[in-house]
């Protein structure tokens, strides 16, 4: 068997797949941005087990329409894994344990956290996608991943905080549902393949969910808001876009994008929400936007 060479993977800069890679990756961060300042609405008036699992099945409703009405074929052979492990990280364990630990931080401290998930993600790719990220390309991410460490050591005040354990976690998780679910989007499509993850996902989700629902008051209109933003945003549509462009412009390096999504949101947190914004974390938040413009020409091949 011949080995992965880098050569065979180098692309132009010009090369219009791995500028559509780029521009759906941003197009899904741009989604994502907005996830945990409304989960910090949401978890109010909603408990965060309600919010966290409730927001996938209330996804898996058009989700499984939208199957029925093309017709989409059932995810084959190697895809199953893909579809099954998404379902695992992205529509349960990421939204879940992000949830629990916006009860304890604020939105702009887990959104600069999670600037892991590049790293994370890139990972899993080269674990279980056949992706053979270069040196120079783990350079960037690790530099990417400690800047985020830093920052989050400094906000709270030299120790890690609870909330801080709960996104570490999601940063696991999430990174092996984006990895898994754009491994299975190479030949399922990424539409399909987080319609599937959120349709297994709901037969385990409803009694739970449903059973929390019946026992909480019916939440006013911007608590309802940020939920459906959740589930038809964050869980649904920004997806779309997001595993299409992991697809076709490489999982590890289009997940780099992903770097950007703590700057979008704390701009969002701040201009939206009013959450009280350091003069640092913007900082950092350049900083990692830096971070990609290094790395983007870091070789990554494919097996």
């Amino acid at each position: 068997m011949r080995s992965a060479t880098y050569a065979s993977s180098t692309i132009s800069p010009a090369d219009p797949p791995r500028w559509e890679g780029y521009a759906y990756g941003l197009l899904g961060v741009l989604v994502f941005s907005l996830t945990l300042p409304m989960t910090r609405v949401a978890v109010t008036e909603m408990s965060p087990l309600l919010v966290g699992l409730g927001r996938a099945l209330a996804a898996a409703l058009p989700a499984v329409l939208l199957l029925v009405l093309t017709r989409s074929r059932a995810p084959r052979g190697a895809e199953w894994s893909g579809v099954i492990l998404a379902a695992a990280g992205i529509v349960v364990g990421w939204p879940l344990a992000s949830t629990l630990a916006m009860t304890s931080v604020s939105s702009s401290h887990g959104a600069v956290f999670n600037g892991l998930l590049p790293l994370s993600t890139a990972a899993f790719a080269a674990w279980r996608s056949g992706e053979r990220p270069s040196r120079g390309f783990w350079v960037w991410a690790l530099l990417g991943a400690a800047l985020v460490v830093v920052y989050a050591l400094r906000q709270g005040g030299g120790a890690f905080q609870l909330g801080d354990g709960w996104l570490l976690l999601a940063v696991v998780l999430g990174g092996m549902g984006y990895a898994e679910g754009a491994r299975a989007a190479r030949t399922l499509g990424g539409w399909r393949t987080i319609c599937w993850a959120l349709a297994v996902s709901a037969p385990v989700l409803a009694g739970p969910v449903l059973w929390m629902a019946a026992h909480t008051p019916v939440p006013g209109a911007a608590t309802l808001g940020a939920f459906a933003y959740l589930a038809l945003g964050s869980m649904f549509l920004g997806f779309f876009a997001w595993y299409r462009g992991l697809a076709i412009g490489g999982i590890a390096r289009v997940g780099q994008v992903q770097l950007l999504q703590p700057f979008l949101t704390v701009l969002a947190a701040a201009l939206f929400f009013g959450e009280a914004v350091p003069a640092e974390t913007f900082v950092f938040a350049v900083a990692v936007i830096a971070v990609i413009a290094g790395g983007r020409r870091a070789l990554v091949a494919r097996r």
